[in-house]
């Protein structure tokens, strides 16, 4: 299988998730934010990454270009909740990740959190850069200019 297929980011999503999970149920070390705090907020932020995750997907496919990262953009895509995020798709990963993490009172895995962001930047983000400061020039210099890389 093609690694392009392999080195996706909903694996390392769903890497992360499982750490979390396992830490939560095999090993949580005492440590609690206490059920009602963390099934709230846990369930606010999943809420909120999978509704930013549907308005991004959702512009993608208006605007007709891919969502794999190792595909080819054939557009720039600069509207709706792309306007506020350079990667809304990612952002939506990192809420998930942490809308479960509190939801399942994983208080030490907190810190993949951290970690899943620099993995999903050296793995996805930088290159994803470079190639649409190659493709779009301008377009994409003035898109940094005006929107954050997460928030």
């Amino acid at each position: 299988m093609p690694r392009k297929w392999i080195d996706i980011p909903p694996l390392w999503l769903a890497a992360f998730l499982l750490l979390a999970w396992w830490q939560a149920r095999h090993h949580p070390l005492g440590l609690s934010f206490g059920p009602v705090w963390a099934d709230l907020l846990g369930g606010v932020m999943l809420g909120a990454g999978l509704l930013v995750m549907a308005l991004a997907i959702t512009e993608m496919r208006r605007n007709r270009t891919t969502i794999m990262p190792h595909g080819e953009a054939t557009q720039l895509v600069t509207s709706g909740i792309f306007s506020r995020s350079r990667n809304p798709i990612y952002l939506a990963d990192s809420l998930i990740l942490t809308g479960l993490v509190l939801y399942w009172d994983a208080v030490p895995s907190l810190a993949l959190v951290p970690i899943f962001v620099w993995v999903i930047e050296k793995r996805f983000i930088e290159k994803e850069e470079m190639f649409l400061r190659r493709k779009f020039v301008a377009r994409y210099e003035r898109y940094l200019q005006q929107t954050r890389r997460w928030l």
